[in-house]
Parts: structure tokens; sequence; C-alpha cells
């Protein structure tokens, strides 16, 4: 079994999203266990204070770093699992699908979600996390990036999803004959026709064969049309 643990400021912003759909019926049924810290319990004052302000000047507050190192420690020797720690900035590795399979291999992520002007850079160094962005944006703290990351995590492990090939179809997971990264097909249900638009006539053909080539015509057409760069992705380090 996974284990996550994350550690943020704002533990009720993952709450609601960590106990609905597949990331719930993933815990309930035992394939992964999540845990949210908040943070400010590791402060060593009474008014809980976990940030202050910017040498040189400037706005807002900066994370230090005694709370967030005692909470990094603390929380990983609740586990006897080796802690894969993920850092999220603006200014980390852009967060794309070999990095998430990559990290959905790992038996325990810690993943710390940053607020405010960001986390003191001693303490970074020192904890030496894989620093990892979700796009050229600023968010103001790391939790959306969290949920997004464990989204993505949980949904490529084995036995999460209802149907096996399911995360296998999904964009970015498919590959073409020279291993490149596609974009996933066009998809259709009921009705066969909804405002004068039909359903592609190969798809009610019943020819699994012509299904098949047709979907892989289609992610190779979109792909080229939307995101002519996958072609040129290098895989990310470990």
């Amino acid at each position: 079994m996974m284990r996550i643990d994350i550690l943020t400021l704002f533990p009720e912003m993952l709450a609601s999203t960590l106990e609905t759909s597949i990331i719930k019926r993933a815990q309930d049924a035992g394939h992964v266990e999540i845990f949210v810290h908040d943070i400010r319990d590791w402060a060593d004052n009474k008014h809980r204070k976990v940030d202050d302000r910017p040498f040189g000047g400037g706005p807002g507050m900066v994370l230090m770093c005694q709370p967030l190192h005692d909470a990094v420690l603390a929380v990983e020797r609740q586990s006897e699992l080796p802690a894969r720690r993920v850092y999220f900035t603006p200014q980390g590795e852009v967060l794309k699908q070999e990095r998430v399979e990559q990290l959905a291999n790992e038996q325990h992520l810690l993943l710390i979600a940053g607020h405010y002007e960001g986390i003191d850079e001693r303490v970074i160094e020192s904890l030496e996390p894989l620093e990892l962005s979700t796009g050229d944006y600023v968010l103001s703290g790391g939790e959306l990036p969290a949920l997004l990351l464990v989204d993505a995590v949980v949904r490529v492990l084995p036995g999460v999803l209802g149907h096996a090939d399911s995360a296998e179809q999904d964009s970015f997971s498919l590959r073409d004959d020279e291993g490149n990264r596609l974009l996933d097909c066009p998809h259709y249900t009921r009705p066969r026709v909804w405002n004068e638009k039909e359903v592609p006539e190969v798809l009610l053909s019943g020819d699994h064969g012509a299904v098949d080539q047709w979907r892989m015509e289609q992610m190779k057409q979109r792909t080229e049309s939307r995101r002519p760069d996958l072609r040129d992705n290098e895989e990310v380090d470990p």
C-alpha cells in the first residue's frame, strides 16, 4: 500500500477532495493511505506562528525553517517506508505524466504545500525535495497542486480504476509506434444523433480492428494539431 503525507497550513482545503470519488475508493480498498498534517503543529511558539517577513524587504511572508523542517522529520518517523519528498513551486520541474508514473512507483510520498511568498531557501536546501510545478502560473499555495498530484498518482496505481486498461488509455499514457506520447481520441455515447451530429459510423460497425485503427488515427491527428511538442519531449530524470 502506498502512503501519502501532505504538509500544509490549511488542512481544511484538502479534506473534501480526499474524501470523494476515486481517491476515496482507493483508500477504502486499501490501495493508498493519505494523511494531512498542519505545519502549525510543529511551531515552537504559543501563537503557532510559522512565517515571518523576508530579509531584504519586499511583500509577503516567508515560511520559516524550523516548523517545516521539524514537521517533515516527525512525519517521516511515523512510517518505516522511505519518503520521496515533493515541494510545489512555480520554479520547479513542470509536472508531466512521466513523472506521475515514476512517483506512482514510490512507496511513500511526502508532499509539502507551501504558502504565502514561499519557503526559506535554507530549509529547501536542507530537505532536498523534488521541486514540481503544475504550470507557468502562480497560485496562493501548494494545496491545489498537491491534490492534482495525488489524483494523478492514485488513478494509475494498480487496481484503483474499475477497468484494468482505463489509465493506460488516458492522454499522455498512450504512445505511438515510435514511443511518442499521444492525446486521447474523441469519445461518444448515446444518443446516436444529437443536434444533427452523428456518431462516426466506424464506432457502430462492431469491427474492433477498424475501431482501434480509427482511434489511433484520431489520437495521432489530435496530438499533431494540438500538442505537436509531445513528439520532442524527453523523459524526466529519476
